[in-house]
């Protein structure tokens, strides 16, 4: 059975491109599109497609609320984010709002088929040029401390580190502590590289990351 996909993206020329791709590809059936991101999610509510591909950056509303509305409407519509734009500045965003798959527009069309596959298969898929900060695959983590884990993950929520010393009843001082020990021991720069090394290296699971429990 073809994988029934929405396109939404609000440059007319990207988004024939990748319509013509769609419909070239025996297993997949493009069932609309849309250019901007209220349409879009007005056609998933109402054609309920297997893949979603979303503009990161739409008029009305863009893909990380659209993805973020068909989470919360409990869609059982797989969303993977199109983006031109920097991976690391939407990347946890788009995760956290529900989104199985991030590809840059740049990915190739055989990157893009297997995306698509995945998401619709219930996986997770990450651009290569996002997931190019897991390249080493022979590093083994150190292990994260409990409490390291829960900086961690509430960092994953978007707080600030006086924010999370708050949740904590920690200093902020203790928080960059804890952050840069997760960093050293990650192998990785920045919050958003931690986070998706720890997902590669099982550190954390997915489940954990969009937990808002935390």
């Amino acid at each position: 059975m073809a994988v029934r996909i929405l396109l939404a993206d609000d440059h007319p020329l990207t988004r024939a491109g990748i319509a013509e791709f769609v419909r070239r590809e025996p297993t997949f059936e493009l069932v609309a599109e849309a250019e901007d991101g209220a349409r879009a999610f007005e056609l998933i509510k109402v054609l309920k497609p297997d893949v979603a591909l979303l503009d990161i950056r739409m008029p009305e509303m863009d893909g990380v609320a659209v993805a973020q509305n068909v989470k919360a409407e409990n869609l059982n519509t797989a969303i993977v984010m199109l983006t031109s734009y920097d991976a690391q500045q939407y990347v946890i965003a788009s995760l956290r709002a529900g989104a199985r798959g991030f590809v840059l527009k740049t990915v190739s069309p055989k990157e893009l088929t297997t995306a698509i596959n995945t998401v619709a298969k219930g996986g997770l898929y990450l651009d290569p040029e996002v997931s190019s900060v897991m390249v080493d695959q022979d590093f083994i983590p150190e292990q994260l401390s409990g409490r390291e884990r829960e900086v961690l993950l509430l960092a994953a929520q978007g707080l600030s580190s006086k924010e999370v010393a708050r949740r904590l009843f920690i200093s902020e001082r203790t928080v960059q502590t804890h952050l840069a020990s997760i960093y050293d021991k990650l192998g990785s720069r920045n919050k958003t590289e931690a986070l998706l090394l720890a997902l590669k290296y099982g550190v954390v699971t997915l489940e954990e990351l969009l937990d808002n429990n935390v």
